[in-house]
Formats: C-alpha cells, sequence, structure tokens
C-alpha cells in the first residue's frame, strides 16, 4: 500500500460520514464560535415571529441600566432595535463582537427573580426607518 494511500484512507476514517456524533448540531447555539465576516442576527418573538438583520449594518448601541429593566437600543441603517430585560449587560458586551445569532423574547411572567443574573430579553421592539 502506497503512503499517499494510507493518508488519504486514514483521513476518510477520521471524518466518518456515518458517525453520529459528527452530524449532530446544537440546537441551542446562540452564538457564533469565532470571529468571522458575514453574520447576521436574528430576534425572536415569543409568538415565534423571526426577524434577522445583518450585523453588517449595525451603527450604533446603547446600554441603559434604568432603575428596575435594561434597554438596549441597537441602530441598524434600516431598522431601529429596542430590548427591553433584566440584566442584559452580558448581553451588550455580546453584542459589541457580534457573538449572539439568537434573541429571544420571553413573556414577561415568565421573568425569573433577582436571584438569576442571567440576562432576559421580555420586549423587543424593530422600527423601520422611514427614508
Amino acid at each position: 500500500m502506497s503512503h499517499g494511500f494510507k493518508l488519504r484512507f486514514d483521513e476518510m476514517r477520521e471524518s466518518d460520514p456515518t458517525n453520529l456524533d459528527a452530524t449532530q448540531k446544537n440546537e441551542t447555539d446562540d452564538f457564533y464560535q469565532n470571529l468571522g465576516h458575514a453574520r447576521n442576527i436574528c430576534f425572536i418573538w415569543s409568538d415565534e415571529r423571526r426577524m434577522f438583520l445583518n450585523y453588517a449594518y449595525l451603527i450604533a448601541g446603547e446600554f441603559n441600566p434604568n432603575n428596575e429593566k435594561n434597554l438596549i437600543k441597537l441602530i441598524f441603517s434600516s431598522h431601529t432595535v429596542l430590548l427591553h430585560g433584566y440584566h442584559l449587560e452580558t448581553l451588550y458586551t455580546a453584542l459589541l463582537d457580534h457573538l449572539p445569532r439568537f434573541i429571544r423574547e420571553v413573556d414577561a411572567r415568565y421573568a425569573l427573580s433577582d436571584e438569576s443574573k442571567e440576562g432576559i430579553v421580555i420586549e423587543i421592539i424593530i422600527e423601520k426607518k422611514e427614508t
């Protein structure tokens, strides 16, 4: 057996298409794993309505830690997005690096108590800019 054939055969075995572990994807993967080029952010409302915008058109972001609820304002070239919720500072920091793929709205009645420090978005408002 030639050395070249053995290397190619080993490569083929390592990327076995019948291996279930290699083909399973994590459905809850909400963040891009590494920095890349073209990326989108998908907003998902509690009624399962969805809309995505491209990070390339994100012009500015603002974090306002109001009294109880936090506000993140994202200004895209064609839309303005308002995210209301609790403990949103971590989400804002992730948005700086274009990491979140999905932002899900949770019904306010399911928002956890003050003991939880995980960010919860309870309202998503997207407004199209007038041109």
